[in-house]
């Protein structure tokens, strides 16, 4: 997933797709400390896709301030 897709996605698009990130993110953690995870890299980029949401929601958050 790349920032340019993103931005032509709605805000409520947005988090629900960081709700889902999220959610993803704590069974990563959980199957880590349970010795359970085999994709480690998944976790890294599961974290900068949520990172990657929350920038451009906050982007489109300044815009509709900005009007």
């Amino acid at each position: 997933m790349n920032a340019q897709e993103l931005k032509t996605k709605s805000p409520d698009q947005l988090r629900d797709q960081l709700v889902a990130l999220k959610k993803e993110a704590f069974n990563l953690r959980f199957q880590q400390a349970t010795g359970q995870l085999e994709n480690t890299a998944r976790m890294r980029v599961v974290r900068r896709d949520v990172a990657r949401i929350q920038t451009v929601l906050n982007q489109k958050a300044a815009e509709a301030a900005a009007n």
